[in-house]
């Protein structure tokens, strides 16, 4: 598909953000009239009306660009929420086939930003992206001394259209509530009041990368060697310009390109869950916008590899622009909450939902919403009893749930804190990641969650508590989670064999 154009004066269409689980119901009531409940014509119907709507949605992005195609991108991940048309259309077109602007368009920033056109700047420049995303494109280049750089340009609109964008879209939001009480994302407005300015700008983005790297280097040296950021080159950089190394990789659902180059997707998404698990439960400053197209997947540089041959993966984190972070009570405890949901211990869950703030009422929707689980597997001491098997059954029960509380979704997400709420939007986007390479989740994923959060509970008491009895204490319950952990271990290995052998 070849991205369209971005055009600066597109004004923006009210239609762009009018969908919710009330009108999508709306919009196919009208087609499944006479229908009979369970029958094919009716499944073949509303397949066709939700795709049609999906492709108009996609249209309108499009056309209103910048913030509109933010929310695309979200409504991409949401696949517990809505049809899977929807998800479907989205998650292929928003990530990184998005409007381009034009070369002119391009030269106008370059000349504003460094005083030249780009064939000066550089002493080779593709006009042509090799990527548009929502908020800039990326192109080629190779600086005068030989070295290949990609060049990330800010979409020129942006600057000029974001505050009517965002007023346009709080309209929209407010209007809906209005509509329909249970519709309640006034939160969405106001996180995207405080992310934006930050994502548009590019310094912003840069310094953040540089950040994740020293945690890793600092906090988690483990797996330091695994993890990677393109180079920023400074001197070529601005508010709205990034130069940065080039990098050569598999996107990380693109599982083909992955195993063509020696490694298994395995491999990855135990790295994928790893990575981010260190980054919210021990970090504390979180890439909010892992989708796929953010991910890249390359052999490691020392050349390492598995006992049976296979190739160590590297990942590579880009797109900096959106990180939050966690003060200590809240990563303290988000990671308890997780250590719980995996341990299947349901007052820990109690617990530690209600001081996030999910409410003694909702907390059991709260667990449901992580983990897209119903609770009585939540709470199942079975070994798998997080694992998603992606099959159509689960997706069907899962938005059966979402259709059927989601009054009680909406009030719980005006509830949670903003930056829960981008945790949640984390989990969505390594949900996805993870269902690409795996075809579902794995419950080797759910061990890394649980080692490392029950490692960062345990390094957060530990600063807190200064007696030795105390620390003795802290040392039993460290020793007591190490046994469970190994007893999940081995059930998952017996599991495996299991599997293997019928």
């Amino acid at each position: 598909m070849t991205p369209p154009q971005l055009s600066s004066s597109a004004p923006p269409s009210l239609s762009a953000f009018s969908v919710t689980p009330q009108l999508l119901h709306l919009s196919s009531s009208y087609s499944l009239w006479g229908l009979p409940e369970g029958s094919n014509e009716r499944a073949k119907i509303k397949h066709e009306v939700h795709l049609r709507s999906a492709r108009k949605l996609q249209e309108l992005c499009f056309r209103n660009g910048g913030i509109y195609i933010k929310l695309g991108q979200h409504i991409g991940q949401l696949e517990y929420l809505i049809p899977q048309e929807y998800v479907l259309t989205m998650r292929e077109s928003m990530l990184n086939k998005c409007p381009v602007s034009s070369y002119d368009q391009v030269c106008e920033v370059f000349k504003k930003e460094l005083g030249e056109t780009p064939d000066k700047v550089f002493d080779e420049f593709d006009p042509k992206p090799i990527a548009s995303a929502s908020l800039a494109q990326v192109h080629i280049a190779r600086t005068h001394d030989g070295q290949k750089v990609a060049v990330k340009v800010q979409h020129t609109h942006m600057t000029d259209t974001a505050a009517a964008d965002q007023a346009t879209v709080e309209f929209l939001v407010n209007t809906l509530h209005r509509l329909f009480p249970s519709f309640d994302y006034r939160w969405l407005v106001a996180e995207i009041r405080e992310s934006l300015p930050k994502e548009l700008d590019f310094l912003i983005e840069a310094k953040n990368s540089v950040k994740c790297l020293e945690n890793f280097r600092k906090l988690s040296p483990h797996i330091a060697d695994y993890v990677y950021a393109p180079e920023v080159h400074w001197s070529l950089s601005t508010s709205k310009l990034l130069t940065m190394e080039f990098m050569d990789g598999a996107y990380v659902n693109d599982v083909i390109t992955i195993q063509k180059l020696g490694i298994h997707p395995s491999d990855v998404a135990r790295l994928v869950s790893q990575t981010f698990a260190e980054m919210m439960f021990k970090h504390g400053f979180v890439h909010c916008d892992p989708h796929a197209a953010n991910l890249l997947v390359r052999p490691l540089p020392s050349g390492k590899r598995r006992i049976f041959g296979k190739k160590k993966p590297q990942l590579i984190l880009l797109d900096h622009g959106l990180y939050k972070e966690l003060d200590f009570s809240t990563r303290f405890s988000y990671a308890s909450l997780w250590r719980a949901l995996v341990f299947s211990d349901a007052n820990g869950i109690k617990e530690h939902s209600v001081k996030l703030g999910a409410g003694e009422d909702l907390y059991v929707l709260f667990a449901g919403i992580l983990t897209m689980r119903p609770w009585n597997r939540v709470i199942d001491p079975a070994v798998d009893h997080l694992v998603i098997k992606g099959t159509d059954s689960d997706r069907s029960e899962l938005q059966m749930y979402a259709s059927q509380y989601f009054p009680q979704i909406s009030e719980l997400l005006s509830r949670l804190p903003r930056v829960i709420l981008l945790m949640l939007k984390t989990n969505d986007c390594l949900r996805a990641v993870n269902n690409s390479l795996l075809q579902g989740s794995s419950l080797e994923t759910f061990l890394i969650i649980g080692r490392v959060s029950s490692e960062a509970v345990v390094e957060a008491k530990m600063t807190q508590m200064k007696s030795l009895f105390s620390r003795i204490d802290i040392w039993f319950e460290e020793f007591l989670f190490e046994a469970r952990l190994l007893a999940l271990q081995i059930a998952f290995w017996l599991l495996r064999v299991r599997n293997a052998l019928t």
